[in-house]
């Protein structure tokens, strides 16, 4: 836990110190604005990206529709190699699936506090919520079998917790391996939290975001050897998000014209 908290503080405190308070802003304003961005999210349980869409419904308030892909990773997961063969590829003892899930959410944000200069912080509360599509896999690993004093074979195989020890295992498959096989489960989730706003630019989206979420599924996942199975996943979250503000109030044109560049110099003869 206490990496997220240094994580949190770089991205929170950071981006609220690189421009001073107060400065006068004198770029033209957007008031009828929706977003677009994309955030990239550590959560307690693992990592992930989103899109966001927020569609304005009046001056504080908006609509929001996001899309997002997760991965899970369990606190017991620990890499490790074999340490006869050190170079090869590590893997995970004992994890039976590798986990991750998408969510299609549907919410609300609304504005409590407004910034009025450059290096101010717009500060907004947000939910969301929606359908959750859990996808699991098997994990193979490649084990070791004597077949001599010197002599081994390697076979590619599933975890047995009765069979198999960390020592016979010379790496992890690779990723495809077991792709055929995955499984997906139906469910739902939900996330709140703040967010906090400070672009130096009107037009353009730089937040940070914490805040909490949880996934329910239809039924348990193992992941993990001589653990509980995953059905229900309560995460804390930190996120940076990145996008553009669109003037819905612009014409359609000229939200997509770029800008013109600066005339050549006038040459004198």
């Amino acid at each position: 836990m206490r990496k997220y908290a240094y994580i949190f503080m770089g991205l929170f405190f950071l981006p609220l110190l690189a421009f001073p308070q107060g400065e006068i802003d004198e770029q033209e304003k957007v008031f009828y604005r929706d977003e677009r961005s994309f955030g990239l999210l550590l959560h307690t349980s693992g990592y992930g990206i989103s899109y966001r869409y927020g569609k304005r419904i009046n001056y504080a308030d908006k609509r929001l529709y996001e899309v997002g892909g997760y991965i899970y990773r369990d606190l017991k997961e620990v890499k490790i190699t074999n340490p006869y063969w050190p170079n090869n590829r590590s893997f995970v003892f004992g994890k039976l699936n590798s986990l991750s899930y998408l969510n299609f959410g549907y919410g609300f944000q609304r504005e409590i506090f407004r910034k009025f200069d450059v290096g101010g912080v717009a500060i907004r509360y947000f939910f969301t919520g929606g359908p959750s599509l859990a996808l699991y896999k098997p994990i193979y690993y490649d084990v070791l079998y004597p077949v001599s004093l010197r002599d081994y074979v390697i076979r590619t195989e599933k975890f047995n917790e009765s069979l198999h020890q960390s020592s016979d295992i010379f790496g992890r498959a690779g990723f495809f391996k077991g792709l055929d096989e995955t499984k997906l489960v139906p469910g739902i989730f939900g996330k709140a939290g703040f967010n906090f706003e400070y672009s130096r630019y009107d037009r353009v989206l730089h937040s940070v975001e914490i805040g909490g979420m949880f996934h329910a599924f239809a039924r348990k996942i193992p992941v993990m050897a001589n653990d509980k199975k995953t059905q229900l996943i309560p995460a804390l979250y930190i996120s940076y998000r990145f996008g553009k503000v669109i003037d819905t109030m612009a014409p359609q044109e000229k939200r997509r014209r770029r800008p013109e560049p600066y005339p050549p110099p006038e040459i004198m003869y």
